[in-house]
């Protein structure tokens, strides 16, 4: 099932402008956080309110072909808005490499959240600093394929 609709690009330019290289390479430009050299992923969704399609680069913590969605936002102290979509709905696509591939993404808790948080702190451990910032948990979903 396909995500379709209208899409609307980020109106941070440099979110846009990596979403855009990355899906024109087909993966093989843009594919990392800006200057850290750690891999992204591209992940799809639906707009809560607009309906419309948005896409988010996300740093790749992938375990046995899922993913882990970290709605870090920098430690901001409120969630990213894609964190409300995919409570909304959690129907995405993602793309981690070439070929986009539909997905589900739950909201993990507890021991399953805290060993997806580990995973995600070994491959961006600023994660951990971002946790540090803020009061809140910062949400972790995770992506199974349909």
């Amino acid at each position: 099932m396909p995500l379709t609709g209208e899409y609307e690009p980020s109106t941070t330019a440099w979110v846009r402008e990596q979403v855009e290289a990355y899906e024109a390479s087909g993966g093989t430009e843009a594919g990392t956080l800006r200057e850290t050299g750690i891999p992204i992923i591209v992940m799809t969704c639906r707009g809560k309110s607009s309906g419309k399609l948005r896409k988010v680069p996300l740093m790749r913590v992938e375990h046995d072909g899922d993913y882990a969605l970290v709605a870090s936002i920098g430690g901001a102290p409120k969630n990213p808005s894609w964190y409300y979509n995919l409570l909304n709905d959690n129907q995405i696509m993602m793309q981690d490499g070439p070929e986009p591939f539909d997905c589900v993404a739950e909201q993990v808790f507890g021991d399953e959240r805290a060993l997806w948080w580990d995973r995600a702190v070994a491959v961006f451990p600023t994660y951990a600093e971002y946790a540090e910032k803020t009061e809140r948990t910062i949400p972790v979903f995770v992506t199974r394929r349909v």
